[in-house]
């Protein structure tokens, strides 16, 4: 692109490119897409941003599209990369002339230039950092500032790249500290001169150059030296910035608010502490001689600095113990935190910090819930010093507890006596301390005393002038129940909690502590007689509130009480059920109330048992929604969407169309193989177990396919589930299970024969392989026959290679149920004429007097034995208040076991029906010769076992 013939139409087009009208906008900006590859476009560009004269629209678009260039097609393998010989001039012309008069593409320029430098800086432009600090020095204000933005921009791209090279050249910039600093000083005395003199115009321009020259040291002092203690400089500056630091705290308190200088002011001071916090971020140890200054600074608790004291004190607390700089930082935590000191920033952070505050109260007030939502978490709360404040308390608290314990307890003993003075509100920033100090004053206070004698009564004084007391005794309640609150005095709390239920100002604040959220010692015969009174106002509160973050709130509480009263609360659900749907609607574009909202429902299913059934008609589109990762809400339901799938399907009492159908959000949710894998494998085996011919008809096949794609790359873990949910299916359907399943049978097959290592996978292969071939001899033939011929062997040599496997590998089945019935699958296997069996018979009796010793118990009156796994009805079991009641798949279950060979078959009386067979069939003395191939101990033990029959 030849310049002089180009840069009128490239003009022309990045002025079209301006307009507000689409039919001229469109075609402009397609043709500067075109020329972005051109050569010479890029010098064209920066010949018309440098044009002064231009509009200043066209020169801004022009830059923005050179900053994009140097994006995509600056680095030398980028496609369409600039000659090398175009960015030599570019760099050149980048750095002719500081003079732009427009702020806005000035910062864009010298944002650009840091992007030039990131990729060529120092080895392609060696010149750029010398020409920056001659810039600066000269006495043009604006040549000057604008160098000093560049040499910002440049310093904080250069400061970003972490390699080692990049590093060290970084290491080299950093030499300009002592002009930098200078400079720095320079500006900053300046400033201070002229503010003091009343010249507000030019002590803004001065504060600018502070404000970027500070940024300037931020960098090259923090990310410019490996040991920067070591440096004098870099020591000499952080000591000047506690100094200037004050003079500009100083300064801020005198200047008028409407001062145009006020914000950059404010500014700066921030920038000042951000200096420090990134420096002992970065160089703990280097700030080791700086911390006794800066806690004295802080001592006060300067607002600006307190992250700065907490953040000071984690490092004096948690630093390693071998070091000369950790010895001295002990020394100095230990000088500054002598007991006076201790004790007045106790009491200054419980006085002075923990008060409510006019605007506080006052929000109170005007909005009560909006206020409790901020205290809890809100954004302007995150923001607030008092979670600073709280931390450091902690933190010290617990360091020097022995120390600040009777200080703390003097000041809850001068409250004594002030009780329902409702102006008093000294009481608010005590009870704050002693509740965050709950663990560390377990010894010291007798709680449940203080409750009876001076804080329940505290909660009956209904003036509303009062009510941030109550809301902070409310508080301080939950804050000891999990730590010290006899179950005894539960009663009287749920008494005096039910009539503050009412008031909606101050529920929300004490529902962790009313109700039985997080506590160990809940008793339900105790709530019982407050449940429904209470579940009613609870239900109304997350009706009237509206804040998302409250009906949240709520909705936890209600979840927990439905929790752990379970069937209790079915008399009083209903009015939930029936909002349930239109908290759903109203939810629709808040993800996270609709994550509470499936909470409560998997509490409400899991309490209604069966009769969730009545919930299907919003339940099952709920289920759909959130488990469909089609839909862009699952990213945030599906968790709990699938939880409340499986706890739908365990207390489902039959098999619906609707839940079978929701079955093919499935196959997608196996392909993602995710932390929700388990819970995928677990409502697998819920439908198995509920309705096994339907389900598996309409999806064994997708499912087969899906778990053949699965154990290409699965861990242990999801091969174990897979083949537990084969097992499953052969249970309940051992004549079509192995048929549906036929495709993962032979490696199966291939993994006892080859002696799978992990003893958990090889305890499943055998599980499975058991039940085909003692309830699916047939199938078990036409597989046997399969893998012979896949292994190039005789039948009888394959399955005589398994049996000795399985002999030798026994000991890998750990599950009683397992080993009795790979003891009753090889004892199928008789009687037998077969050599290959027969020749195995010893390791077949080994392990069925194995399985004998796991399932026999003796009877003590008669002194015989008996299969203590044996089932003969299905008994409802018998369960206790604080025990959960069976889930319709915990029945179930139980029928299936009634008809499992496992509990059916007397192991006992196999064995003897067995060897009386293989007698008939061999003779007295062919089988006595069989016989002696065994242990004669383990021959006594069977014979034991068998006495009697």
């Amino acid at each position: 692109m030849d310049l002089n013939s180009a840069s009128t139409i490239v003009l022309q087009v990045l002025t079209q490119a301006t307009s507000q009208d689409t039919a001229v906008l469109k075609p402009a900006e397609e043709q500067l897409k075109q020329w972005e590859t051109q050569p010479g476009f890029y010098s064209v560009l920066l010949n018309i941003f440098t044009n002064h004269a231009l509009d200043v629209n066209v020169r801004w678009l022009a830059v923005l599209y050179f900053k994009n260039g140097i994006d995509r097609y600056w680095r030398r393998v980028a496609p369409h990369a600039l000659s090398e010989e175009e960015k030599t001039t570019l760099r050149a012309g980048l750095i002719t002339n500081f003079n732009e008069p427009v702020n806005q593409i000035a910062t864009q320029i010298s944002v650009l230039i840091a992007k030039v430098a990131r990729v060529d800086c120092p080895r392609q432009w060696p010149e750029l950092i010398p020409t920056l600090l001659e810039s600066v020095k000269v006495q043009d204000d604006l040549r000057q500032h604008r160098a000093l933005l560049t040499f910002y921009h440049v310093t904080k791209t250069l400061a970003s790249k972490r390699l080692a090279a990049d590093r060290k050249l970084f290491y080299d910039v950093s030499k300009a500290m002592h002009f930098v600093c200078s400079l720095w000083n320079h500006h900053t005395d300046t400033f201070l001169q002229q503010i003091c003199g009343g010249d507000e115009a030019a002590a803004t321009n001065s504060l600018e150059r502070t404000l970027l020259s500070l940024k300037v040291l931020r960098k090259l002092t923090v990310h410019g030296f490996v040991e920067p203690h070591w440096n004098a400089e870099v020591m000499g500056f952080l000591h000047a910035v506690f100094e200037r630091l004050k003079q500009f705290l100083e300064c801020s308190r005198s200047i008028r608010a409407e001062n145009v200088c006020r914000d950059r002011l404010e500014k700066t001071i921030i920038l000042f502490t951000k200096v420090l916090l990134d420096f002992l971020d970065q160089h703990p140890f280097s700030f080791t001689p700086l911390i006794l200054r800066i806690l004295q600074f802080v001592s006060n608790f300067t607002r600006l600095l307190f992250d700065h004291l907490i953040m000071i004190w984690n490092f004096l607390c948690f630093i390693p113990d071998s070091s000369p700089e950790t010895l001295e930082a002990h020394k100095i935590k230990t000088t500054f935190f002598t007991y006076p000191t201790l004790m007045e920033i106790c009491r200054r952070l419980v006085t002075h910090y923990f008060l409510l505050t006019k605007e506080e109260l006052m929000m109170w007030e005007e909005d009560p819930e909006g206020f409790t939502v901020e205290e809890t978490g809100g954004d302007s709360w995150k923001y607030s010093l008092r979670p600073c404040t709280e931390v450091l308390f902690i933190d010290i608290f617990h360091e020097y507890n022995q120390t600040l314990t009777p200080v703390l307890l003097e000041m809850v003993h001068s409250l004594q006596g002030k009780a329902n003075n409702k102006h008093n509100y000294c009481f608010f920033p005590v009870y704050n301390a002693v509740g965050l100090a709950a663990y560390e004053l377990f010894d010291s206070v007798d709680f449940d005393r203080w409750f009876r004698n001076q804080l329940l009564a505290e909660l009956q004084v209904s003036d509303d002038r009062y009510k941030p007391i109550r809301r902070r005794v409310i508080w301080l309640i939950g804050q000891w129940i999990s730590v010290k609150f006899k179950s005894d005095l539960r009663p009287m709390l749920y008494e005096a909690i039910r009539n503050l239920l009412q008031d909606q100002d101050l529920v929300v604040s004490f529902l962790n502590c009313c109700l039985p959220v997080d506590d160990f010692e809940f008793r339900t015969d105790q709530f019982l007689p407050y449940l429904e009174s209470m579940f009613t106002l609870l239900f109304q509160l997350l009706q009237e509130v509206t804040q998302c973050d409250t009906k949240m709130h709520v909705l936890h509480v209600l979840s927990c009480v439905i929790e752990r009263v379970n069937v209790q609360i079915r008399p009083h659900v209903e009015c939930l059920i029936q909002y349930l749907p239109l908290l759903w609607k109203q939810g629709e574009e808040h993800n996270m109330l609709r994550c509470a909202i499936l909470t409560t429902l998997i509490h409400l299913v899991q309490g209604l048992g069966a009769d969730s059934k009545n919930l299907y008609p919003f339940l099952l589109p709920v289920i759909q929604l959130s488990t469909d990762v089609s839909q862009p809400p699952h990213v945030y339901l599906l968790e709990d969407g699938l939880e409340l799938w499986l706890v739908t399907l365990e207390n489902s009492p039959c098999l619906t169309p609707e839940l079978l159908r929701i079955f093919q959000n499935m196959s997608a949710l196996l392909e993602l193989s995710s932390e929700n894998l388990q819970n995928c494998f677990k409502i697998i085996n819920a439908y198995i177990f509920l309705s096994s011919p339907g389900f598996l008809e309409m999806y064994a096949t997708d499912l087969c396919q899906s778990f053949c794609e699965l154990l290409k790359d699965i861990t242990t873990e999801g091969q174990v589930q897979v083949l537990k949910v084969v097992e499953n299916v052969l249970k309940v359907n051992p004549v079509l299970g192995p048929q549906m399943f036929q495709p993962l049978l032979p490696s199966i097959f291939r993994g006892i024969i080859d002696g799978e290592r992990y003893p958990v996978v090889m305890s499943l292969y055998l599980g499975i392989m058991g039940r085909v071939l003692l309830q699916n001899a047939s199938f078990f033939s036409l597989l046997l026959g399969q893998m012979a011929c896949e292994f190039g062997q005789e039948l009888d040599q394959t399955l005589g290679n398994m049996i000795e496997m399985w002999v030798d590998r026994m000991d890998n089945i750990t599950q009683p149920e397992r080993r009795k019935l790979s003891a009753l699958a090889l004892l199928s296997l008789l009687p037998s004429l077969n050599s290959v069996i027969q020749d195995k018979f010893c390791g077949i009796i080994n392990i069925s007097v194995e399985g004998l010793h796991d399932v026999m118990s003796e009877d003590p009156e008669t002194g015989t034995y008996k299969d203590c796994m044996l089932m003969s009805h299905f008994e409802e079991p018998k369960i206790t208040e604080d025990e959960e009641p069976p889930t319709e798949q915990d029945k179930r279950k139980k029928l299936l076991a009634l008809k499992d060979p496992v509990h059916t078959v007397s192991l006992q009386q196999f064995i003897y029906e067995k060897l009386k067979a293989q007698q008939e069939l061999l003779g007295e003395q062919g089988f006595q010769a069989l016989m002696e191939t065994v242990d004669t101990e383990v021959v006594a033990q069977l014979q034991e076992f068998l006495q009697g029959l």
